[in-house]
């Protein structure tokens, strides 16, 4: 079966589109290098931080660190629609929209098109770039909580 990115996919960011970051209620889960680089940022222990910044989210037998958001369901680090952590950001969002359930198809790819104005426009982005935005995201386990 042929890969339907294998010639490529236009994505840029929209100027003033948050869609990503929020809009809808979600999670970014963080992982030890996104808690790492966070703390880093904000100056704060990873203690500090997951107090200040984070929630923990019941999967059952173990729960997971996912940054809070907003009461409108922005991220928390969004302000004036920017990233206020943007060069420490999670893996997660350095790799959207190339995450594996988007990537799954085709007809996911255009799924999303349809609340992210940013799918099918501007850069283009390679067959051999989009496989390593996807496997950067192998390997970066979710924290896991007691």
């Amino acid at each position: 079966m042929d890969c339907f990115y294998a010639d490529g996919l236009k994505f840029s960011c929209v100027e003033g589109c948050t869609y990503c970051c929020g809009v809808e209620p979600g999670y970014v889960f963080l992982s030890q290098d996104d808690l790492d680089r966070l703390c880093a940022k904000t100056s704060l222990s990873a203690e500090r931080f997951i107090e200040r910044y984070c929630h923990k989210v019941n999967m059952g037998s173990f729960k997971l660190v996912s940054l809070l958001e907003q009461p409108n369901y922005d991220c928390i680090f969004l302000k004036d629609r920017r990233c206020s952590v943007y060069d420490a950001r999670p893996i997660q969002c350095r790799t959207y929209p190339f995450w594996p359930a988007i990537m799954d198809s085709e007809e996911s790819w255009k799924e999303e098109g349809g609340s992210c104005p940013g799918i099918g426009v501007g850069r283009e982005y390679s067959q051999e770039e989009i496989d390593e935005l996807l496997s950067l995201q192998r390997g970066r386990e979710p924290l896991m909580l007691d």
